[in-house]
């Protein structure tokens, strides 16, 4: 009997340490659910989202976290097309080109709960190849959100990006909120 005991009392210590040992793993705060397979985004067939951030459920908390990825030929186009909306000025026109990111860039869409927690400078970006080579970090300039409704705010700011390359296969980005203490993932699949 004793023996039994003891051998429980073995069993709920490593229990628990493998539970504390999960914990400290995650300096990030509580891990958010993932799909099975990444889910296709429709409006941005290049991005796929790999952790649950559905729109309802982010609404609710306050987390709605979106990633689209804009290349250097749409947001040429764009330009092109405001060009002939507006009656601009070629130095404009210039100016406008001469911002353009040569390798695309990231939209970056964030609703949080009060306007200072839509701070964008409170995420930090990194993406990286299948290899878990880092090839793009980035920390989004400041800023306060816009109100959005009810309690949220929202903000977008459009972070210049690397050069995706098909060869090379998908990226995984990682958002990491340091406020939320939460982290999203998506995965960038050049096309």
């Amino acid at each position: 009997m004793q023996f039994s005991t003891v051998r429980r009392l073995g069993l709920v210590l490593a229990l628990l340490s493998g539970a504390a040992a999960a914990h400290a793993q995650s300096p990030n705060g509580p891990a958010r659910k993932r799909y099975m397979f990444a889910q296709k985004n429709p409006e941005c067939p290049v991005v796929a989202n790999l952790t649950k951030n559905t729109d309802e459920d982010a609404d609710v908390t306050g987390s709605y976290t979106h990633v689209c990825y804009r290349s250097p030929e749409e947001m040429l186009l764009e330009i092109n097309e405001l060009r002939k909306i507006h009656d601009w000025a070629d130095s404009t026109y210039q100016r406008r080109l001469a911002a353009l990111p040569p390798g695309g860039a990231l939209v970056l869409n964030i609703r949080r709960q009060g306007p200072k927690n839509a701070d964008p400078s409170l995420l930090t970006l990194s993406a990286r190849t299948k290899d878990g080579k880092e090839v793009f970090a980035a920390t989004p300039k400041p800023g306060f959100g816009r109100f959005f409704g009810r309690d949220l705010y929202q903000n977008q700011q459009l972070i210049p990006f690397i050069k995706l390359d098909p060869a090379a296969g998908p990226l995984t980005l990682v958002i990491i909120d340091t406020r939320l203490r939460q982290q999203f993932e998506y995965q960038l699949t050049p096309q």
